[in-house]
């Protein structure tokens, strides 16, 4: 069997893993470079128990637990770790804390985690290191952009249109974040709209225990941000905090940060610990993470399209359930049974979409395709 997985994000990354140890020859056709948008430039926070009683629960717990065995397996090469997790907020004045690192106004007073539950990995270093666990096992990595999908006469999906060449294939695994949209040209699929988010990236040396912070943040000007902590163990510490809704370039290359974003979140991240100041920045990031209207991943069988399958809309739990997803769509693929029920995030739960190449404008379909 031959498959064909556009995106070498988490989920496409893992993806081609999986599909690699089930004995499938993989291709991982990625346009910009491997963990290039948000699987690069995540905070790489995972959570055992976060999604309990709702449909990720099962997913989140499952890939959680295969998080430790792959760290295991392979000599942790992205930096896996379990961590303490903590819950806080900015007062008007000194306050308590439960961590001794933070600035005298911000208030921790909360445990949200301990090892048991929450832990955390390098985003980028993760992706890569299991795209190039596939590579070294046989799957190709191919970059260019895929322009379309090879049909047979009833419609089923057999390989990709590139630039320069056809890849022929069994099935198509279509998992290229908020830009799998643009598939939507081609086959049926629900939307996939762009979060945006902004990070920094300061070096802290080892000042900074494995301690993670969620935070509720009112600035000078009355707003109220969630700036999120966590500092990983080669000694950097990564903090987002600012959202948006910019508009999703075509390109992954061309994501631009927003014009004062990094100056904002500057700001906050001063306040928060001595520790960040902007001589210490050695990255500032801008992404877009994938959600779809309900929240929910999409992941499984195209339905008017045989051949093509789809995983992405991960939203903030892409890292998170990277693995559990890449080991259920390869089952799915491949005819096996997937370890977690994949019923809830069925596409035909939502209707698709048709989008306008030229100018990358959605519109909506009257209804799902079944």
């Amino acid at each position: 069997m031959k498959v064909v997985v556009c995106g070498a994000g988490a989920i496409g990354a893992a993806s081609a893993f999986y599909l690699t140890r089930a004995g499938v020859e993989v291709v991982l056709v990625e346009r910009t470079g491997v963990a290039c948008a948000a699987s690069g430039k995540a905070g790489g926070f995972l959570a055992r128990d976060w999604c309990d009683g709702g449909p990720l629960q099962s997913l989140a717990r499952r890939s959680f637990d295969l998080h430790a065995t792959l760290a295991k397996d392979f000599a942790n090469p992205w930096g896996y770790r379990r961590m303490t997790t903590f819950g806080g907020a900015r007062t008007r004045g000194p306050t308590s804390s439960l961590v001794d690192w933070v600035g005298p106004t911000i208030g921790i007073a909360q445990r949200l985690g301990d090892v048991e539950t929450t832990a955390q990995v390098h985003p980028a270093l993760f992706t890569r290191g299991l795209a190039s666990i596939a590579v070294n096992e046989g799957a190709s990595l191919v970059n260019g952009e895929v322009t379309g999908f090879l049909r047979e006469a009833d419609g089923r999906v057999r390989g990709v249109v590139m630039e320069e060449e056809h890849i022929d294939a069994d099935a198509v695994l279509v998992a290229m974040g908020p830009w799998s949209i643009l598939a939507a040209q081609w086959i049926d699929l629900p939307a996939v709209y762009g979060l945006k988010g902004h990070s920094l990236v300061f070096n802290t040396h080892d000042e900074i225990p494995p301690e993670a912070l969620f935070l509720e943040y009112r600035t000078v000007d009355g707003a109220t941000v969630t700036p999120e902590v966590f500092p990983r163990p080669d000694g950097t510490t990564y903090i987002c905090g600012l959202s948006g809704d910019g508009p999703l370039p075509v390109d992954p290359a061309d994501v631009r940060a927003d014009e004062d974003a990094f100056a904002r979140l500057l700001a906050v991240c001063s306040d928060i610990s001595p520790a960040f100041g902007e001589s210490r920045v050695i990255a500032r990031q801008t992404c877009f993470r994938p959600v779809t209207r309900d929240g929910l991943p999409l992941m499984g069988a195209v339905p008017s399209a045989p051949g093509a399958f789809v995983a992405t809309g991960h939203s903030v739990w892409g890292i998170l359930n990277a693995p559990a997803s890449g080991e259920a769509m390869a089952a799915l693929i491949t005819g096996a049974e997937p370890a977690v029920d994949l019923a809830p995030f069925d596409p035909a739960r939502l209707p698709p979409i048709r989008i306008d190449a030229d100018n990358f404008k959605p519109t909506y379909a009257r209804g799902p395709s079944r």
